[in-house]
């Protein structure tokens, strides 16, 4: 499966915000964003040209690098967007969220998405007591998230339910630490997705 293997704070400098991309490295001084907050490369520092294409196209930019997919599987889930009923810009977000890699994150069970995705990837996560490898695997409502019983030890589980004291688990979801089990109580309203998204952007982009 191709994926991004380049630096991920670049992206954030690119972008021009942080996008939570390395867990607890962003939350300290070690943050290359914090220390150079300027896009990469000589000329990061010159102020860019500013355009209504420019805006579209990094929200676009930054909405995929947040949930770690590529430029022809976005384009296929903003598609299945397109055909849902209601709000094209909502449906997108909400097809990012159910993304099975996206709900572990979000349930405090890794410190990222990527150590998200490596956790499905390597079959230390059950969905309603199956194992599945799919990190795009899209839960629905009722389903059952949990780590896998010979993964709860892992150091790796261990430091990110430390990691994630900080952060608080979204409405749509329901968590329990001890137990290692999260369940998906509905899935999300646009007011339910903290991610720093103008998904209108992305629709006016790839609706020309």
């Amino acid at each position: 499966m191709a994926r991004y293997t380049g630096a991920d704070c670049r992206l954030c400098r690119r972008e021009g915000s942080k996008l939570f991309l390395k867990g607890d490295r962003c939350y300290s001084a070690k943050c290359a964003f914090e220390r150079r907050p300027y896009a990469p490369g000589d000329a990061g520092k010159k102020r860019a040209k500013e355009s209504e294409y420019r805006l579209q196209l990094r929200e676009k930019q930054k909405a995929k690098r947040i949930y770690g997919i590529l430029e022809k599987q976005f384009r296929g889930y903003y598609d299945i967007a397109n055909r849902q009923e209601g709000v094209t810009g909502e449906n997108l977000l909400r097809l990012l969220e159910s993304r099975l890699d996206n709900v572990v994150y979000r349930l405090g069970f890794s410190k990222s998405r990527d150590e998200a995705r490596q956790q499905v990837r390597h079959g230390h996560i059950l969905v309603n007591g199956r194992r599945v490898t799919i990190p795009s695997f899209r839960v629905r409502q009722g389903d059952t998230i949990e780590v896998a019983p010979k993964a709860k030890d892992l150091l790796v589980i261990k430091s990110s339910l430390v990691s994630n004291e900080r952060t608080e688990v979204p409405g749509w979801l329901e968590v329990d630490i001890e137990k290692l089990v999260g369940s998906v109580l509905s899935l999300p309203n646009r007011d339910q997705i903290d991610a720093d998204i103008h998904e209108q952007l992305i629709v006016e982009l790839y609706s020309k």
